[in-house]
């Protein structure tokens, strides 16, 4: 398995952000993708996307826990530091946050402080026609362009569903093209000191 490495030998760590959304339920198919890939995966939700995983069972997946909220001071750091990070499904709520800055869950922290140390980002909005027709969340993903971010998003990604049908469209979700759009977009590792 010829994978993402770093140049000390390490498998290269991405970090899936799952959101609170009924395909987060499936997270452990793209979980399975990316450790195919030879990444070494961890999981960290936000609160309304921990409603919808199996958290004991992505722990055993990526042999890491499932993160959700901040740690308390002095509680050491569970996860490695990422190399990537994948933010799907990517929620309006999540992206429109992400978008102004705004880091009152773990998950945009983690992400706004990512985008602050270029590590490379890719987000994969998951939602139905007229929530994305929202200018708020049009702008926030024009921003998130903007600023670097990888956004896979569009009818020629997954069909836009009217409200309240997006659970008959979740077989259908191209899992992979998160990971597609984060090939060759990874930085060198730099010993930090």
């Amino acid at each position: 398995m010829n994978g993402p490495h770093t140049s000390q030998g390490r498998r290269r760590v991405l970090y899936v952000v799952a959101c609170g959304s009924p395909l987060a339920r499936r997270v452990g198919r793209l979980v399975e993708l990316a450790q195919q890939e030879g990444w070494d995966v961890c999981v960290v939700t936000t609160p309304d996307g921990a409603k919808f995983v199996d958290r004991p069972a992505l722990a055993a997946q990526t042999g890491h826990p499932v993160r959700t909220h901040y740690k308390n001071p002095g509680d050491p750091d569970v996860l490695p530091p990422a190399d990537a990070m994948l933010v799907c499904p990517a929620t309006v709520n999540t992206v429109n946050k992400w978008a102004v800055g705004i880091a009152d869950t773990l998950a945009l922290g983690l992400l706004i402080e990512a985008q602050g140390l270029g590590v490379p980002i890719a987000a994969v909005p998951y939602t139905n026609s007229a929530m994305a027709a929202h200018p708020a969340f049009r702008a926030g993903l024009a921003r998130l362009r903007e600023w670097g971010v990888h956004v896979v998003f569009g009818d020629h990604v997954v069909p836009l569903h009217p409200p309240g049908t997006g659970e008959r469209y979740l077989d259908a979700f191209p899992w992979a093209v998160g990971l597609k759009a984060l090939h060759g977009a990874t930085r060198p590792v730099t010993p930090v000191g």
